[in-house]
C-alpha cells in the first residue's frame, strides 16, 4: 500500500503525533509530511523512513517540547513572558535568596558555639542547595507539563487536595507574610537612616514610625506596576547587588572595628534541659530562615522557553548556581565575621543594630548611612518578588471569572490593594512578630523536606538505593525539624508571652 500511495503525487498530511490537547510552546502545529513518508513510516521502511524521523526530530528540538498549552498563562504575570535566561534566573535567585534574615545569623551562634554553629551552616547550605535541585528538575518531571508554580508541583506529588493542603498556606505565608515583613524593616531603616544624616538637628524625628512604614509601601507599589515577573529583572539585578554589598559592608565594619570590653565566645549556659533544648532549636531555625527563595524557583524557571535541545532546567540550574555561590560569599563571612567582632553580645536585632549601637560614633555617618540606605533598596526590590506569586494569584482569579486578561487598571487596582493590605496588617497586628517561631516552623518543609518527598512521588526512585534513602532520610529530619521549631514557638510564646496590643507598631 506503502508503494501504491508513493507512485502518485504524494499528498501533504500532518502526522497525529501530537496527542489531543497538546502543541508546541509557540502554538505551531506539527509539520506536515507526504502520506507517502507516513505510510512508510508506518511500515518501518529503511532509509527514507530514517530521515524522515530525523527531521522531525530536528524540528521537535528546534521548536520545543510537546506541551499542553493553558490559555490562561499568557495572562498571568509568571508566565506571560517566557524570554528568560541563565542572567535572569541569577537576578531572581539571588534577590530572592538573600536578604535582611542573612544579618541575624549571628544570634545563632551564642547557643551553638564556634565549631556547631559552623557545622549547623554549612549543613542548611548544601542540603537546601540539593533541594532547589530538585525543585529545578521537577519542572519538566512530566513529559508534556510544566509545574510553573510550588502549588501545581506539590498537587502532582501529593494529589489535588492534598497538595493544595500541605504547600498552599506556607507559600503563601512565605510571599505576604515576606512582604508585610520587608515593609516593617524598610520602612524602620529608612527612618534610621533619616536620622543618621539628619542628625542631632531632626531628634526627635517629625515623621512617626507609621508614617515611614506608608512611604516605603507606597514606593512599593510604584514599582510593583511592572507587569510581569521578567520585566523586574533589572530591579533583582539591584536587589541582588544592594544585599552583597550590606552584607560585606556589615561584617567588613564589624571586624575592623575594635570588639566590645567585655566580649565573651563562650556558649550561653541555661538553667534547665528544656531550656537549653528550645535555645538550641531557635538557634537552628534562625539558620533555617535565612536560606529562602524555594517557594519561588518554579516561578522563576517558568519564565525561561523549554526545547528539547535547550530544556528550562539547564539555564535555571546555571543561573542558580552561579546566585547561591554569591550568597555563599556573604553568609558565611556575615555568620563568622558578626559573632567574633561581637560574641555573645549580638543584640537580638542582628548586625545592623550591633553596628548602630556599638559603632555609630566610630563608623563615619556618610559610611553608616549608606548602608542602611542599600538595605532599603534591597527591600524594595524583594517586595517585587516575593509579591509577584499573590499578584498572580489574584490574576488567575479574576482571568478565571471572565476569561479575558486583567486590563492595566484592574492589575494596577489589585497591586495597590495588595500592597496597603500589607501595610494595615503589619500596622494594625504588630503581634504578629511574636509568632514568627510558630508560622515560621510550618513554613520549613517548603525548603528542607518537601522537594524531598516529591522527588520520591513523581520519580520513583528503586527502594533502598542511596537515592531512596537520601530522599527519605532528609524528607524525615526536615518534617521532624519542622515540628521541633514550631513547638519551640509556641514554648517561646508560653516563656515570653505575648501581649496582644493593636495598632501599636514599635
Amino acid at each position: 500500500m506503502a508503494a501504491a500511495e508513493g507512485a502518485g503525487e504524494p499528498e501533504l498530511v500532518s502526522i497525529p503525533a501530537t496527542p489531543r490537547g497538546l502543541s508546541t510552546p509557540e502554538g505551531q502545529s506539527t509539520p506536515p509530511v507526504r502520506r507517502g513518508a507516513a505510510a512508510a513510516l508506518a511500515s518501518g521502511a529503511g532509509t527514507p523512513v530514517r530521515r524522515v524521523v530525523e527531521g522531525l526530530r530536528g524540528y521537535l528540538e528546534e521548536v520545543g517540547h510537546l506541551t499542553r498549552l493553558n490559555p490562561q498563562d499568557a495572562w498571568l504575570p509568571i508566565t506571560e513572558s517566557r524570554s528568560g535566561n541563565a542572567r535572569y534566573a541569577a537576578f531572581h535567585s539571588l534577590n530572592a535568596g538573600l536578604g535582611f534574615q542573612a544579618l541575624l545569623l549571628p544570634l545563632a551562634f551564642p547557643c551553638l558555639g564556634w565549631s556547631w554553629g559552623i557545622i549547623s551552616l554549612t549543613v542548611a547550605y548544601f542540603w537546601q542547595l540539593y533541594t532547589l535541585w530538585i525543585l529545578v528538575k521537577l519542572h519538566e518531571a512530566v513529559p508534556g507539563r510544566r509545574y510553573n508554580r510550588y502549588v501545581e508541583l506539590a498537587q502532582a506529588a501529593f494529589g489535588e487536595k492534598l497538595g493544595v493542603w500541605l504547600a498552599l498556606f506556607p507559600t503563601i505565608y512565605l510571599s505576604a507574610g515576606t512582604a508585610t515583613a520587608l515593609i516593617l524593616v524598610g520602612g524602620e531603616t529608612m527612618k534610621l537612616f533619616y536620622q543618621i544624616v539628619c542628625g542631632p538637628l531632626c531628634s526627635p524625628s517629625p515623621i512617626s514610625t507609621v508614617e515611614w512604614y506608608l512611604v516605603f509601601t507606597s514606593l512599593s507599589i510604584i514599582l510593583s506596576q511592572l507587569p510581569n515577573l521578567n520585566s523586574i529583572a533589572g530591579i533583582s539585578l539591584i536587589g541582588g547587588a544592594t544585599a552583597i554589598m550590606y552584607c560585606t559592608m556589615s561584617w567588613v565594619l564589624s571586624v575592623s572595628q575594635q570588639r566590645p570590653p567585655a566580649i565573651s565566645y563562650e556558649p550561653v549556659k541555661y538553667t534547665s534541659f528544656g531550656s537549653s533544648l528550645f535555645a538550641t532549636l531557635n538557634a537552628l531555625g534562625i539558620i533555617a530562615f535565612a536560606f529562602r527563595g524555594h517557594n519561588l524557583a518554579l516561578e522563576i524557571q517558568a519564565t525561561m522557553p523549554s526545547t528539547f535541545k535547550h530544556p528550562a532546567h539547564v539555564s535555571m540550574w546555571r543561573g542558580a548556581k552561579v546566585a547561591y555561590l554569591l550568597i555563599a560569599m556573604c553568609i558565611f563571612p556575615v555568620a563568622i565575621g558578626g559573632y567574633w567582632a561581637y560574641g555573645n553580645m549580638v543584640p537580638p536585632g542582628g548586625m545592623l543594630t550591633a553596628i548602630y549601637v556599638f559603632h555609630s560614633h566610630d563608623i563615619p555617618r556618610a559610611l553608616l548611612a549608606a548602608t542602611f540606605l542599600l538595605v532599603v533598596f534591597n527591600c524594595l526590590s524583594s517586595f517585587q518578588i516575593y509579591s509577584m506569586p499573590v499578584f498572580d494569584s489574584f490574576e488567575a482569579f479574576y482571568t478565571g471569572r471572565t476569561n479575558r486578561p486583567c486590563s492595566v487598571w484592574v492589575r494596577s487596582g489589585f497591586r495597590v490593594f495588595y500592597g496597603f493590605i500589607s501595610l494595615f496588617i503589619g500596622v494594625a497586628l504588630p503581634f504578629l512578630s511574636s509568632l514568627a517561631g510558630l508560622l515560621g516552623g510550618l513554613t520549613l518543609p517548603v525548603t528542607f523536606a518537601y522537594p524531598c518527598f516529591m522527588w520520591i512521588c513523581i520519580k520513583k526512585p528503586e527502594r533502598f538505593s542511596f537515592s531512596w534513602y537520601l530522599n527519605w532520610g532528609l524528607a524525615l529530619l526536615g518534617t521532624a525539624f519542622s515540628v521541633a521549631s514550631s513547638v519551640g514557638g509556641v514554648w517561646s510564646i508560653i516563656n515570653t508571652g505575648m501581649k496582644l496590643k493593636f495598632f501599636k507598631p514599635n
